[in-house]
Parts: structure tokens; C-alpha cells; sequence
């Protein structure tokens, strides 16, 4: 076509990254209310919505006997209306706020998350205050949230993880421990709470004095001080002595339990064992061990059981705090988890061990540990962008009794640790004559493998 020219295309440079800034994770300022409340701020440039996390003193292991879960239902009542709004006004007044309030019980206490907008700081504020100080725990609320709550049971009984989690703990533990039973009761228990149940357990067990709020965002121009003192500051209760904690006790024979679900085309595994809690010296060279064994694609046991053998979609192993005390009286769970079709769960096993027992002989490359490091110390900065996630783990640092720095501190000893280290870590956490192995699957089907192996006595359970 004559008279026609090209079309031209300008480009513009490609653009270079800058050069690394260095990063650490941020330290709070400590601080105390008049009426015992303490409080961590952490001040975030950019994070315009806070963060807030109260943490309460009320451990799973005080509910009173018969009554497991009612720290359960007592959390989530916490937004079910105080003392001059009703449930569904106090859903509408934080919906005002654009503010999200959640709540869970677990085994070291009560958490509950706030997320809002600072200019609707105060405002929100003041209803997270409202709930800790006058909760209305209205009678026909309790008795929905503790429906609600049944009807759940049964979809976590149904789930193969979820049993597989229940059987470990009732395996590992003593009956009359609080970790053999279901973090948020039974259908047994559950059905027995009523609001006087709720309220006698929040009488008992939840106070300023004992609490702990933690304040993660964008502060500037933000008088924090004045806001707690009209909102937090408000909240007023008698102190208490510490409760005695007890120390925790743990069964780790080797052994095998099967929860027999007839005609699974999959097991569940889950094989375990309990360990120290983060104030032990070996935790940090214990992260990484155990990450390098099983905390990516690229680690022993995936490359074995998935890209090697084909027996699963990904096999994962980790830690799990349970409960954290200075004095050594705290622990943590130590496990494998993962599924694979019924026909191969014998050589899955097999192969685990397999795998666990090569570790123990030849130890961990410099690759692998300097992999895991990059992965686990590299990321940290994405990990910790928002105000949640930086707020979440303060409030774990005060559940379990850590030092404001220890994360920081702790990115620093997973750089520093050597492969050796590493290796001797999750070579003592996960010992193959001493795990517990469960396995929610077809009984008629893996019972005969499974016990050829010789790993340790075989139980078949109802599922």
C-alpha cells in the first residue's frame, strides 16, 4: 500500500530494582493503663488500618469440668451486644466503623481481633471496650451460638484432618488433661452451656488486670494515649492472683491408631509427638530442621512421597506451640501430616520412615539448610505487611511469655544457625521409635500393611 508508513513502537526503559533495604521486625512500646491493662503500641507508617488485639487470661484448661467449649461460646458472644446495644445494633455500629471484630478460644486463652479504619479508631474502640466491659450475653444468643456450634461437630467429626487431630490429642495426652479433648467441646459439653455458664466463666476469668491490648498501625496525629484512657481505660475489674498451671504430660510410644472409615479411598496421616516450647534454646535450629524435612515442595519427604513415589498431592511437617511457659512446663506439638490413597498408605509409611531414618544417618546438606533459611528469614518482610499479621504475633508473644524481641531475635539465630544444628534438632524432634502415628482410613484395608511394618501396635477406633 503506497503513502503508508510503519507504525513505531517507543519503549520505555526497563525498570531497575533498587538495592536491598535492610529489615527487622518491629518493637512495640510497652505501656500500663490506670486500671492494669497492659498495652504494646507499634506505630507503622502507611498502615492506615490498625490492628488491635486483646489477649485474656482465660485458659482452655480453667473451664470447668463438664463445660468444655464454653470459653468458646463466651468469645463469640463478646459481639453479640453490651449492655445498651443489642446484638444486631452492635453488628450495625461496627459495620459504621468499617470494622471487623473476631474472636477464638484456644488452650493459653480468649484473643480478640479488631480491624479498623483509623478514623473510626476511637469509635471502634470504644465497642471492643463495650464488649469486655458490659456484655450483654443475652440468653437467646447463647443458646443460638451453642446451637451453632453443634451443628458444627459433626462436619469436623466428617472431616479426616480434623479426627485425625482428635485422635492424636486423645492419644497423646492423659484423659483428665485439657489437651486430650476437643479445643471447642464435644457435643457432650457444648450442650450443657447456658448464659449462666458464659457468665460465671467471664466473672472468673476475664479483667484489665490481666489483659493485654496490642495497638498496631499508622499512629500518626493519633493521641493514642487519650483514646485508650476514654475507651480501654474504662474498663474496670478486681486482680487475681496467677492460677497455677500444671505441667504438661505426654504418652509418645510408638504406636499406630486406626479411625476406620470403611471404604475410603484415602488415609489421613497425621504422626506425632510433643516437644519444648519456644523458650528452649534448640527451638530456632528446630524450625529449620523441621522446615527442611517437610515445610515446602522441595523438602525430604515431598520429594520423596510426591515427586519420587507419586503417593500424595503434599506431606507437611511442623510445630505447633500448644502451650509456652518460661519455667519448662509448656509445650508444643511435633508432626507429619498429609494423605495418600488407601492401596499405598503401607509404603507411604514405609517410605516416612524411611526417610526419617536417612536423616538420622547422613544429616542435612548446606543446600537444604541454606534453602530453608532464604525461604523462611527472606519472606519475613512480605509476611509482616499489614498491621494484622505484625499485631497477631505480639499477641502470641504475650500469650506464651516471650520477650517483645524475640521474634527479631529470632530471624537472627534461623540465619546463624549451621546444617549441623539443624539436623541434630528435628533428628531429636522426630525419632521414629517414638511417634504416634494416626490413620483415618479403610481399617479392613490398611490394618494388615500398616501392622507388617512393625512400628508399633496397631488399635483400629470406630470413625
Amino acid at each position: 500500500m503506497t503513502g503508508t508508513t510503519a507504525p513505531t513502537m517507543t519503549f520505555h526503559p526497563k525498570p531497575a530494582g533498587g538495592p536491598a533495604r535492610p529489615w527487622a521486625f518491629p518493637a512495640p512500646e510497652r505501656g500500663t493503663l490506670p486500671n492494669g491493662l497492659t498495652v504494646l503500641r507499634c506505630h507503622r507508617p502507611g498502615q492506615q488500618v490498625i490492628a488491635v488485639e486483646v489477649s485474656l487470661v482465660a485458659p482452655l484448661e480453667a473451664e470447668p469440668a463438664g463445660l468444655d467449649g464454653v470459653a468458646t461460646i463466651m468469645a463469640r458472644a463478646f459481639s453479640e451486644g453490651t449492655d445498651t446495644l443489642s446484638a444486631e445494633q452492635f453488628a450495625a455500629e461496627l459495620e459504621r466503623c468499617g470494622a471487623t471484630l473476631d474472636a477464638h478460644a484456644d488452650h493459653p486463652g480468649v484473643r480478640l481481633s479488631l480491624e479498623v479504619p483509623v478514623s473510626r479508631l476511637e469509635r471502634a474502640l470504644g465497642l471492643l471496650a463495650d464488649a469486655l466491659r458490659v456484655p450483654a450475653f443475652p440468653e437467646d444468643e447463647i443458646e443460638r451460638l451453642v446451637k451453632n456450634r453443634l451443628d458444627e461437630i459433626p462436619h469436623e467429626l466428617a472431616n479426616p484432618a480434623r479426627r485425625a487431630a482428635m485422635a492424636l490429642s486423645a492419644e497423646l495426652f492423659p484423659a483428665d488433661s485439657r489437651m486430650s479433648r476437643p479445643r471447642q467441646g464435644t457435643e457432650a459439653t457444648v450442650a450443657r452451656i447456658d448464659r449462666a455458664a458464659v457468665r460465671d466463666f467471664y466473672t472468673a476469668h476475664v479483667r484489665p488486670a490481666t489483659a493485654t491490648a496490642v495497638v498496631v498501625g499508622d499512629l500518626t496525629g493519633v493521641d493514642l494515649d487519650a483514646l485508650l484512657g476514654r475507651t480501654l481505660g474504662a474498663w474496670t475489674g478486681d486482680t487475681v492472683a496467677p492460677r497455677p498451671v500444671p505441667p504438661v504430660t505426654a504418652d509418645d510410644a510408638a504406636r499406630v491408631v486406626v479411625v476406620d472409615r470403611p471404604g475410603a479411598v484415602q488415609t489421613q496421616l497425621l504422626i506425632g509427638r510433643t516437644g519444648t516450647d519456644r523458650h528452649d534454646p534448640v527451638w530456632p535450629a528446630q524450625v529449620l530442621g523441621t522446615y527442611c524435612l517437610g515445610g515446602t515442595l522441595t523438602s525430604r519427604l515431598d520429594r520423596v512421597l510426591r515427586e519420587e513415589k507419586g503417593y500424595t498431592y503434599g506431606v507437611r511437617s511442623f510445630g505447633q506451640v500448644l502451650r509456652s511457659a518460661p519455667d519448662g512446663t509448656g509445650a508444643s506439638l511435633l508432626a507429619i501430616s498429609g494423605s495418600v490413597a488407601t492401596d499405598v498408605t503401607g509404603p507411604a509409611l514405609a517410605d516416612t520412615w524411611q526417610v526419617l531414618r536417612t536423616l538420622a544417618e547422613e544429616g542435612l546438606t548446606d543446600e537444604e539448610r541454606d534453602v530453608a533459611v532464604q525461604n523462611l528469614v527472606g519472606v519475613a518482610p512480605l509476611k509482616y505487611e499489614t498491621a494484622a499479621a505484625v499485631a497477631a504475633t505480639f499477641a502470641e508473644q504475650v500469650e506464651q511469655h516471650l520477650p517483645d524481641d524475640y521474634q527479631a531475635r529470632l530471624y537472627e539465630r534461623l540465619a546463624a544457625t549451621g546444617t549441623v544444628e539443624a539436623t541434630a534438632a528435628v533428628v531429636r524432634a522426630f525419632p521414629p521409635d517414638r511417634l504416634v502415628v494416626v490413620l483415618v482410613g479403610d481399617a479392613a484395608a490398611i490394618e494388615g500393611p500398616v501392622a507388617e511394618l512393625g512400628i508399633g501396635p496397631v488399635t483400629v477406633v470406630k470413625g
